[in-house]
């Protein structure tokens, strides 16, 4: 992959023990009424999205047409089943990221790709507006290998968009292969469809993703 293509961000090297156990989810998707660890099925695909704090980004993809279930946890760090106050520390090196099962021929990955693209800053690094940390880094992890090019273009198409809108700022979005996933406690799963006044700090650069 193109350095260009690559965060700075880097494992610390002081990173916070392996925890023992996973989280158990204990109750179902509070929109979709499936059980949490729901797998894709046939013919559904997977991608993994950090926009900053997990809450406000996991809202925006279940209200997407085709996106049929997410769930908010912890993605590209090295501590094994990290906890929330855990990865707060930025000593794990997990970014908050959600968990999206689509179905292919009712949406694209190019389709979720705008939807990321447009609705938080990728090049503020690690951190997102006021919530600063490597756990809020911008983050794309394929799932599937053949992937790669599609998040590529994407990225390439967003970096050349800002750029046409006078805005320097390089896109400082990690692009990797989906390492290990690990969920989230409950009470973050959905917080924003249980909470609805909660805080949400998705917010744009207002540039658009050019119409591919």
């Amino acid at each position: 992959m193109p350095m260009s293509m690559q965060s700075s961000f880097s494992q610390p090297d002081n990173a916070i023990a392996d925890r023992a156990d996973a989280i158990t989810p204990t109750e179902p998707h509070a929109v979709f009424g499936q059980p949490i660890t729901t797998a894709p099925a046939n013919g559904q695909k997977q991608v993994i999205l950090g926009m900053g704090c997990f809450w406000g980004a996991e809202r925006k993809l279940w209200q997407q047409p085709g996106v049929v279930m997410t769930s908010v946890g912890y993605c590209g760090g090295v501590t094994q089943h990290p906890r929330y106050q855990d990865v707060c520390t930025g000593q794990t090196g997990h970014a908050e990221v959600v968990n999206v099962i689509f179905d292919p021929s009712v949406t694209s990955l190019d389709a979720l790709l705008t939807i990321f693209w447009e609705n938080h800053d990728p090049t503020q690094g690690l951190r997102q507006g006021n919530d600063v940390g490597p756990q809020y880094r911008s983050a794309i992890y394929y799932c599937d290998p053949a992937d790669c090019a599609t998040v590529e273009a994407s990225f390439a198409a967003y970096q050349a968009a800002l750029k046409a809108a006078g805005k320097s700022d390089g896109v400082t979005t990690e692009i990797a292969p989906a390492g290990t996933y690990f969920l989230a406690e409950t009470d973050h799963q959905q917080y924003l469809h249980k909470n609805p006044q909660g805080y949400c700090g998705l917010g744009g650069t207002g540039v658009c993703f050019p119409p591919q």
